[in-house]
């Protein structure tokens, strides 16, 4: 049943406090709130600092189990949540008692749908609850900290997408790509003869690092190339003579020459 005058409904014949505001289930139990979009849970614990204020506003007397502490208090008048919490929550949530009651928002439509679903049907899933809901129910919180606990809480639980409809989101992007790369014109060349250097030096860097000594296989060890400058010293020799050989063959043609 609606609370009179206000945006929450209350369970007259439950010996709880149980009430029902902006789409979701709040209960309070051993001084704390707990939160659901079903009516069975499960249930989270809410900080009191994350309370709806419509839902503290809620007057004593419609506290079916309230705890000793609320005795003396005005059944008319919501609970001095101020003093139970502290002042710091005092000072966070200012100006939670104060309000337009001509601004009143409409109560949120009662989630019918959840009769049918009891016993063995319980939904027990968090999934499975937020895809019936979506399904039946297609209310979304208004309230700011309603919405942001129920997005907190279920959409971004939401269940993983199928494999085929991965596969084929993969294909479009594929598709997708490659009429970007279609569209996109052909890089020019570069014309500034400075990269060249640079493009030099990228190439020194990919260069695989020569093997230390140690890390040489055998064969490498035992290869009967010399070093270039053992060569060097080999074909010194050999250049000489052939430098011989050019200066003694004018000699020999201007004696030929001469017996001629």
């Amino acid at each position: 049943m609606v609370v009179p005058g206000y945006p929450v409904y209350y369970a007259p014949s439950m010996q709880s406090n149980y009430f029902f505001y902006d789409g979701m289930y709040w209960v309070f139990q051993d001084d704390n709130w707990y939160a659901s979009s079903w009516y069975n849970g499960p249930w989270w614990y809410v900080e009191p600092y994350a309370v709806p204020i419509y839902v503290l506003r809620v007057p004593v007397r419609y506290y079916r189990q309230p705890p000793a502490y609320f005795r003396g208090w005005r059944p008319d008048a919501p609970p001095r949540w101020s003093n139970h919490w502290g002042r710091e929550w005092e000072h966070r949530r200012q100006g939670w008692d104060k309000w337009d009651r001509r601004a009143v928002p409409p109560p949120a439509p009662l989630p019918a749908y959840q009769k049918k679903y009891s016993g063995e049907r319980y939904p027990r899933q968090i999934e499975q609850q937020h895809e019936l809901q979506q399904q039946r129910y297609r209310y979304q919180p208004r309230d700011p900290v309603v919405r942001e606990q129920y997005q907190e809480r279920y959409q971004k639980r939401v269940a993983p997408p199928s494999p085929v409809r991965d596969n084929n989101q993969r294909a479009n992007d594929g598709r997708d790509s490659r009429q970007q790369d279609m569209q996109r014109p052909a890089p020019r060349p570069q014309e500034n003869p400075r990269s060249q250097p640079q493009q030099r030096m990228d190439e020194r860097v990919r260069m695989p690092v020569p093997a230390a000594p140690h890390e040489r296989s055998p064969r490498e060890g035992d290869s009967t190339q010399q070093p270039a400058a053992s060569q060097e010293r080999m074909e010194q020799p050999q250049n000489r003579d052939a430098d011989r050989e050019q200066k003694q063959y004018p000699r020999q043609e201007k004696e030929r020459e001469r017996n001629n």
